[in-house]
């Protein structure tokens, strides 16, 4: 099946699949069946089934599937077989959380270039990571070989860097800042809005609440 057909949500389901047997491998388990990979993962076996059928066939029929194998297959499908090298754009807090963040580096993803506007943050060195000036970026994203550019700025600059990062040559943008960006077809976006997840919480919380109240206001049934 073609990569275009591909549901994007089963993309992120596959990246939950690679945790969750990174998880078993540490443990020892040598095989696992998709009933108890989905009860891990909190999916709908069948889901699971669905999802790997995308790529080929996995698993032996009454066994299984071989943990360390799979989790091989779902790397090199995702592309974490190999090193991936980002830039960041705006060293704020946010920015300065993201360059110190260890698992980035643990699942293969390497800062190797900052850039900032601000003169007082030019020079400063976050970990192995010296913070650039924009104007410095074309020639650092080739020279370091930068695929994929990290957004952490204020909304009303973040279209700003994202055609920077563009024309600088990068293959795709992670995107902290809460707006939409507007990126050529082949450039890739991914939005990371802290504020939708929240409302997706909000949401939830709110509803479980309202029916919880329900429950309590409904008059006792009288026997007949």
């Amino acid at each position: 099946m073609k990569s275009a057909k591909i549901p994007s949500v089963s993309i992120t389901r596959l990246s939950l699949y690679a945790r969750s047997l990174e998880l078993l491998d540490e443990k020892g388990v040598e095989v696992v069946s998709s009933v108890r990979l989905a009860d891990i993962c909190g999916i709908n076996p069948a889901q699971i089934r669905k999802d790997l059928a995308y790529f080929g066939q996995f698993g032996v029929r009454g066994v299984g599937y071989y943990v360390k194998e799979l989790l091989f297959e779902i790397r090199k499908i995702l592309g974490l077989d190999r090193e991936w090298r980002l830039g960041l754009v705006g060293v704020g807090n946010l920015g300065c959380a993201l360059l110190r963040h260890a698992q980035f580096e643990s699942h293969g993803y390497t800062f190797v270039a900052a850039f900032d506007k601000k003169p007082k943050r030019i020079g400063m060195k976050i970990g192995d990571v010296e913070v650039a000036p924009l104007q410095a970026m074309n020639r650092l994203v080739k020279e370091k070989g930068i695929e994929i550019g990290v957004i952490a700025v204020m909304p009303a600059w973040a279209q700003k860097a994202a055609d920077m990062l563009v024309r600088a040559g990068v293959c795709g943008i992670l995107n902290f800042a809460p707006t939409q960006l507007r990126c050529p077809a082949n450039v890739f976006v991914e939005n990371v809005d802290f504020s939708l997840r929240l409302n997706v919480l909000r949401y939830r919380i709110t509803s479980q609440r309202s029916r919880r109240q329900r429950t309590r206001s409904k008059p006792p049934q009288r026997l007949a």
